[in-house]
């Protein structure tokens, strides 16, 4: 398991017990979802947008129109930050102060590495592809020339980064404990429901065993 160096801008600093720097366990939250926030500057103005990535293996993608202000404020060379978010509880504590969240949560920065040719767009397209929908790429029809002209795609790297996570009950107080208060967690998750097929979709076309089973990890 490869440990990322801390830096001052990943150093968890409230709670750094529940920080983690290991590569893998920042991989594996990621892998869990395929929407970040992603936070960038323009004129000096901040801005936060969500949008949908891939990862494979020590890269982040992340791809949209090429008119799309965000991506083209990518090409300054200014640094952005990537945050991802799981909640995996609400954490109901005896007293309101205690309420909580059992949350794994990633956050990272780097500089957007624009994607050129057509080949290594392709590349990056399929990686945002299966990551939100395993198996999905090869059912499809590859982007033309047109369609890749008017799309742009960044990579960027995981080398700053840091992940911070809460697990287990509520930290009631001693004198809450007698309290006639239910307390406890309440599990979340993501659960994806039975496809809905379109409208104008031929009679005869099964339902692909990658949609079936479709589930994050």
């Amino acid at each position: 398991m490869k440990k990322l160096d801390i830096t001052n801008r990943t150093r968890v600093k409230r709670l750094p017990k529940r920080a983690s720097y290991d590569s893998d366990v920042i991989y594996n939250i990621l892998d869990e979802t395929f929407i970040c926030q992603v936070g960038f500057k323009i004129n000096n103005h901040v801005y936060i947008i969500p949008t949908a990535f891939g990862r494979k293996n020590e890269l982040v993608y992340i791809h949209g129109s090429k008119n799309n202000r965000m991506l083209k404020s990518f090409e300054t060379g200014e640094d952005i930050c990537i945050s991802v978010t799981l909640v995996d509880g609400i954490v109901l504590a005896k007293s309101a102060f205690h309420h909580s969240i059992n949350y794994r949560s990633v956050i990272l920065f780097g500089k957007p590495n624009k994607i050129v040719s057509n080949e290594e767009k392709n590349k990056a397209l399929e990686i945002i592809m299966d990551h939100i929908i395993p198996g999905r790429w090869g059912d499809t029809r590859k982007p033309n020339a047109k369609e890749l002209k008017a799309t742009s795609v960044f990579s960027i790297q995981i080398n700053e980064a840091s992940a911070k996570i809460r697990t287990g009950p509520p930290n009631d107080d001693k004198e809450d404990i007698d309290l006639n208060i239910w307390t406890g967690v309440i599990p979340t998750k993501i659960i994806a429901e039975e496809p809905i097929k379109n409208v104008n979709l031929i009679d005869n076309i099964p339902l692909p065993g990658y949609l079936k089973q479709y589930v994050r990890k």
